[in-house]
């Protein structure tokens, strides 16, 4: 078996799990008022899952092969296939995540986005700084005022 339908096995069996964590096991503890909402707090990981089976199925049935033949990726040459950004991006999204509550939203994302077009390549900086910063200052104004979901803008010691 090809190694995207490996990976297609093992996304299946993950989104299985979540599927029955999002049908089964979310929505027990709900007070009565929620019950009666169009919208459970399971809603979006109950339409995660099924789009993950359905997309998982798809790659194991192999229902997404055309007819132009595509080489299969070929795990003895894994190098490659710029295994060096796949990692870096890996290691600066867990990065992201230790570092988005104390260094706050403003500052983690938009470093995020500026290191991770880095690493895919960009270096045009008065194109990259310009769109990162408006970016995550959009996204942070429509979450906080919007929304109105409280999201720490600047770090702790800043007084965020």
């Amino acid at each position: 078996m090809a190694l995207d339908r490996w990976i297609a096995l093992v996304l299946l069996g993950i989104c299985l799990a979540y599927g029955y964590a999002a049908w089964f096991t979310m929505d027990g503890n709900l007070a009565p008022f929620m019950r009666r909402n169009p919208i459970w707090p399971s809603t979006f990981p109950k339409v995660l899952s099924i789009l993950g089976i359905i997309v998982s199925l798809v790659i194991l049935l192999g229902l997404e092969k055309s007819e132009v033949k595509l080489a299969d990726i070929d795990y003895r040459r894994l190098g490659d296939y710029h295994l060096g950004q796949a990692l870096l991006l890996l290691g600066l999204m867990v990065a992201y995540a230790l570092l988005l509550r104390p260094a706050g939203f403003l500052f983690s994302t938009s470093a995020f986005l500026i290191l991770g077009s880095f690493i895919l390549g960009e270096r045009k900086w008065h194109v990259m700084l310009p769109i990162a910063l408006i970016a995550t200052f959009f996204v942070w104004y429509l979450v906080q005022q919007v929304l109105g979901i409280y999201m720490r803008p600047l770090p702790g010691f800043i007084g965020g």
